[in-house]
């Protein structure tokens, strides 16, 4: 593998690659004001969740590489510290691509961008109307990872109000993926979209606990026909299949001879049922004739 050192490479590159790897990541479109009251809007994908109690957000406005100048929002908010964090959906997606441009100090991002403001009800800097959610914050803490080109200003903020469109929620009045409809940001122009069938669901393994992959027989476990995926869904199963499972599938006649002659198809077959959402058939499938 490539071995790279970030203190002796390239940052530009490093940054490149860095962004290419570490993805998708969350957008967080930022709304700060400075101390003359004039609203800047910006986003940035150094963001994420950090916590519910405090409810805490953290992103980045870094120092810029190509010249180490910091950025309006870094600075408007050592002036009011302050921000909305508003949530990046596609609807908006090419709006705020617009908002990053690097406009002179003092131009309104929410006049370039068409984004509609509405006044906040605890602190200063406005919401995005266009976005669904919207988390009113307090700066708690800004921490400077360095003072170099591309150095991080981590921004932590704690969370005061949330806002939250209704036409998103299901009926349980949890946010609808689907309907949210969401981007990440990836590496160079790329982003993702996480709607429809670019979403998938992995079970957690919170309320069991997972017989685990080596539970499998080695003929399984290190079989060149099944991937990493496959195996960790079947060693998620909180136990192996029963006997009697496993004896359903073995006195298949046809599936044996269908077997014998093309002992491939058993584990095309076993992966149609993973891929169905049935990894204990797979697994009873596979004991059976392996």
């Amino acid at each position: 593998m490539l071995q790279i050192n970030p203190l002796s490479f390239d940052h530009a590159k490093f940054h490149r690659l860095l962004l290419g790897s570490i993805a998708p990541r969350p957008i967080a479109l930022a709304s700060t004001i400075d101390a003359d009251g004039i609203p800047n809007l910006s986003p940035f994908s150094f963001f994420n969740a950090f916590g519910v109690n405090p409810a805490t957000l953290i992103f980045s406005p870094s120092r810029r590489g190509r010249d180490n100048t910091t950025k309006h929002t870094y600075e408007n908010l050592k002036e009011i510290p302050e921000v909305v964090i508003n949530v990046v959906t596609y609807n908006m997606v090419q709006q705020t691509s617009l908002s990053s441009t690097e406009y002179p100090r003092g131009v309104n991002e929410f006049i370039k961008a068409g984004f509609t403001p509405l006044s906040s009800d605890m602190i200063r800097p406005f919401r995005v109307q266009e976005s669904p959610v919207q988390f009113e914050c307090r700066v708690r803490q800004i921490v400077e990872t360095g003072d170099g080109p591309g150095a991080g200003n981590l921004v932590i903020c704690d969370i005061l109000l949330m806002h939250v469109e209704e036409k998103i929620l299901n009926e349980n009045k949890e946010i609808d993926q689907d309907k949210i409809d969401l981007v990440g940001r990836m590496g160079g122009d790329y982003y993702v979209r996480t709607s429809g069938e670019h979403k998938f669901t992995v079970v957690k393994p919170l309320t069991s606990m997972g017989i685990g992959i080596d539970s499998l027989p080695a003929q399984i476990r290190f079989s060149k026909n099944l991937s990493g995926n496959d195996l960790g869904q079947m060693g998620n199963l909180n136990q192996l299949p029963a006997e009697e499972h496993i004896e359903v599938y073995k006195k298949d006649m046809a599936l044996s001879v269908k077997y014998t002659s093309d002992p491939y198809s058993l584990f095309k077959d076993a992966k149609n049922l993973i891929q169905a959402g049935k990894p204990s058939d797979a697994l009873a499938l596979l004991l059976a004739f392996v």
